[in-house]
């Protein structure tokens, strides 16, 4: 991990401040969220499209702190804790006033019996009882700004405590007053160092235990400048704070550690207003596990569960998901203090040949660039390592060259390729005096390059002179103790800065009044019924989907009509509000090429649908489109998100292969595309075994279209499945075969 002492504000957030000519702080506070007097944006739902980014500097750095519950008796647990808030008010220049009814002093200082009898109007109210409620309720009638509530026995303990957490939140909604907790803890109250610089990580954490390793990496060097314990966040959320954070300008990044999300729409627009301001989110996001099944008509449900919406939630807007605490500190101290990356390529080098050749197959595997060095560089560094190791990359110096003047010339040679950013040296172990002198000469090149250097340290032990001080003691040199971590750490960076370079915020966008599509489709909605596949194909015509030429018809004689009107060969398919899957109650019939079979399909169809006391409103003559793509596209309803857009392999596939991409409107046509580059089958749609490549442009549209109705219907609109959409050869189009939709 990066060590301590030296470091610039690095996002482009901070580079328009400069250039501004502002200071940091005067331009936050300048771009925050619209004043009251502003209109807020809108979406076609009636959504906002800006995060409201709270003013939490009172809550951080208040003037005065009253202490509910204040006691200096021996034995109490709130003697420990105002003990605490004590000394922390002292760091931050607050003045503190103890409030209990029976004391007339706590520590020394003079105690009030109620908060009305507060000598001064508050920033901010610590409540150490049992029961906050009243507490709360008397705070926002003296205008306190913040609060704090400790208490635990609140959603945590089932039905009847998230009754009373939510009469909590109801007493603060509207009051002026904000709340952390119930079921928080001190974290906010922790002694930061003050004798470190640079850029630093701001905290969010929803178990205070969970963020210790992060907090501990001052020890390192690293500057931490926040912590924000959420707690149960019956009123101040984690994306509250990522708002805040987003906007400070000592945050290098903002790491996470989130065990359930309170509002999908508040973490996405939180997670935008980061990335416009190019502040990496790092996030440890429980539930990985989690199946989130539910019972699902259509395929689309059953392909998405909670938290594959949440991953793709947090990928689209450029939060980096990691899995482990270790991950998290490392990650997010890398992306804190490295500079912009130059290139994406990623060079390896190594004493040993087996070392490198490891870890290169590692970071490949993970997706980084190992680009083979040129000729003429690789004959540069053959100056200094034998000729017949290998420097093409990784690179192998021997070992004996790092031991003299040759080590420092071979850092400095391959840090001046313009395709290298990244030198990543993995020292597997201590031996001395070879590996203090390459750690030496690492840390010295990477204060005058501007790329990233990496270097695992691989001894368990930790406690060697090269690490604790040489390495640890730069804050220009990235240090990790595996090589999974420093992969993943360094595969974020990469990513981060790819993702925030010339971002757009896909919420500008967003529409903002509904379509004319939108009022040609409200007509067709059943409030709690399942539409049938006739009436479904028209909600995706109102949309612009193409569908097959078809009838809806209601007698054998008119099939056969259909059927010289629609072209033969055709399918014929029962259509009714309670069919789902027609196919497993034979309820479709193919390649139908005669009057006659139009005729006994008909008959079968209809007996059938009797036998199985299916209601229909007719039988449905279609076009039968047979040569293309089978994909399925669909939306279904997240209960932190809305509305989610699915789109993967369709036909018999979707059931086998569980191959699909989800994203949360809104996106643009780049986020589309992205999701058909995610599929494992993705070369499908560009032609294999002499197949045409598939018109991508019309699946893309398609896409985009489903995403606008999605966005428009809202929650009208509980399920929507198309499958199969037949993508048709480049330059045909794509056609929905099949469709079901539920309406809420």
């Amino acid at each position: 991990m990066l060590g301590s002492t030296h470091g610039t504000l690095t996002t482009d957030f901070r580079a328009r401040v400069e250039a501004c000519g502002e200071s940091p702080r005067t331009a936050v506070h300048s771009s925050a969220a619209p004043s009251a007097d502003d209109a807020v944006p809108l979406d076609v739902s009636g959504r906002p499209l800006h995060a409201d980014v709270p003013d939490l500097d009172r809550f951080f750095r208040p003037e005065s702190v009253a202490v509910i519950g204040a006691s200096d008796a021996e034995g109490r647990p709130n003697t420990g804790i105002t003990r605490q808030l004590i000394a922390w008010a002292e760091r931050v220049g607050a003045r503190i006033h103890p409030v209990h009814p029976t004391r007339p002093t706590v520590f020394g200082l003079t105690c009030h019996a109620s908060v009305a009898d507060l000598p001064e109007q508050v920033d901010l109210a610590v409540l150490l009882v049992a029961d906050p409620l009243p507490v709360v309720e008397e705070l926002a009638e003296t205008k306190v700004k913040f609060a704090v509530a400790f208490a635990s026995g609140f959603a945590e303990t089932g039905d009847a405590g998230a009754a009373a957490q939510e009469r909590l939140g109801a007493a603060v909604r509207g009051s002026g007053l904000r709340l952390l907790g119930p079921n928080t803890n001190l974290n906010a109250f922790e002694k930061f160092r003050e004798d470190l610089e640079g850029p630093a990580i701001a905290l969010i954490t929803q178990s205070g235990h969970q963020g210790r390793p992060v907090y501990t990496l001052q020890e390192l060097g690293i500057r931490l400048s926040h912590w924000a314990p959420t707690g149960n966040e019956a009123d101040l959320e984690t994306s509250d704070f990522i708002s805040y954070f987003a906007e400070q300008p000592e945050v290098g990044a903002i790491a996470c550690y989130v065990e359930g999300l309170k509002d999908g729409r508040s973490f996405l627009l939180a997670a935008d207003r980061a990335a416009r301001n190019g502040v990496p989110v790092v996030a440890v996001k429980v539930g990985r596990t989690e199946t989130g099944a539910r019972m699902a008509a259509s395929h689309t449900g059953k392909l998405t569960g909670a938290d594959t919406v949440v991953d793709a939630a947090m990928r689209q807007f450029g939060v980096i998901r990691v899995d482990g605490l270790d991950e998290l500190q490392d990650t997010a101290a890398l992306l804190a203090r490295a500079r912009r990356p130059q290139a994406d390529g990623v060079v390896v080098y190594s004493i040993s040949g087996g070392t490198g050749a490891h870890f290169s197959d590692l970071a490949t595997e993970a997706g980084l660039t190992l680009p083979t060095l040129s000729q003429a560089k690789q004959d540069e560094l053959h100056q200094w390592i034998p000729d017949y190791l290998n420097v093409a990359n990784p690179v192998d110096n021997g070992g004996h060259p790092v031991g003299d003047w040759r080590g420092r010339k071979i850092i400095d040679a391959i840090l001046a390729d313009p395709e290298v950013g990244v030198l990543i040296c993995p020292i597997t172990g201590p031996f001395p005096p070879m590996s203090d002198k390459l750690a030496q000469d690492l840390v010295d090149a990477a204060e005058q390059s501007d790329k990233l250097i990496c270097v695992i340290w691989g001894s368990p032990v930790g406690t060697e002179d090269a690490y604790r001080t040489t390495l640890l003691g730069s804050s220009r040199v990235a240090t990790f103790r595996t090589f999974g971590n420093c992969i993943t750490a360094v595969r974020a960076y990469l990513g981060h800065h790819r993702f925030t370079t010339g971002y757009r915020s896909p919420f500008e966008d967003a529409p903002r009044t509904p379509s004319p599509s939108y009022r040609k489709a409200q007509a067709l909605m059943r409030p709690s019924q399942q539409l049938s596949e006739h009436a479904a194909k028209q909600l995706l015509r109102a949309y612009g989907i193409r569908v097959p030429r078809e009838q809806l018809v209601t007698s054998a004689a008119a099939a056969v009509r259909a059927a010289g009107l629609v072209g033969y060969p055709v399918v014929m398919k029962a259509s009714g509000p309670q069919l789902g899957h027609k196919t497993e109650l034979g309820l479709v019939k193919i390649g139908l090429t005669s009057a006659s079979q139009i005729r006994d399909a008909y008959r079968e169809l209809t007996d059938i649908a009797r036998y199985e006391n299916v209601p229909l409103d007719g039988i449905l003559v279609c076009q039968m489109v047979e040569r293309g793509v089978e994909m399925v596209v669909g939306v279904t309803q997240d209960d932190l998100f809305g509305p989610t857009v699915t789109v993967g392999l369709g036909g018999v596939l979707v059931e086998v292969l569980h191959d699909a991409a989800v994203r949360v409107p809104p996106f643009g046509e780049d986020q589309a595309r992205a999701m058909l580059r995610e599929l494992r089958g993705h070369a499908l749609l560009e032609g294999v075994r002499g197949a045409p490549p598939a018109d991508v442009d019309a699946l893309v549209e398609v896409v985009l279209r489903i995403q606008r109705m999605a966005l428009e219907l809202g929650d009208e609109l509980s399920e929507l499945d198309i499958n199969p959409l037949m993508v048709l050869p480049r330059g045909q189009g794509a056609v929905a075969l099949d469709a079901l939709a539920i309406c809420r």
